[in-house]
């Protein structure tokens, strides 16, 4: 079972991963990337407020799972795909960076966008 809940979490999260940066291009999808957005701001600064800034309660399942598997992962999600899996050779800060960097990117335009939108139907 572990095996099969390690790679349904990476499709998940990969999929909200990508979502998250790409969500705002089209209209279709902007109130959902909006909301997508909403939940992962709670995740990394409410919950992060208790548990540490950026705080993923996926991650968090996650790595459970595969602590379980006997892996030792990084700190972030991020750094597991871009680093580990696509040997991309950052740094844990220049991966932060990158992460919190597309996640401020992609929340400004989801908002710009929304708001335009709105004010457009009205």
């Amino acid at each position: 079972m572990l095996p099969f809940l390690n790679i349904l979490l990476f499709v998940l999260h990969t999929v909200i991963l990508v979502f998250n940066l790409t969500g705002w291009i089209w209209k279709r999808t902007r109130r959902w990337h909006l909301v997508s957005i909403g939940i992962t701001l709670f995740s990394w600064l409410g919950l992060g407020y208790w548990y540490g800034w950026g705080y993923c309660i996926l991650t968090d399942w996650h790595w459970q799972i595969r602590r379980q598997m006997g892996f030792a992962d990084p700190y972030s999600y991020t750094e597991l795909l871009l680093v580990n899996i696509l040997g991309i050779p950052l740094s844990t800060v220049v991966v932060d960076v990158l992460t919190v960097a597309g996640l401020t990117v992609a929340t400004l335009l989801t908002v710009w966008l929304n708001i335009r939108d709105y004010r457009a139907e009205r």
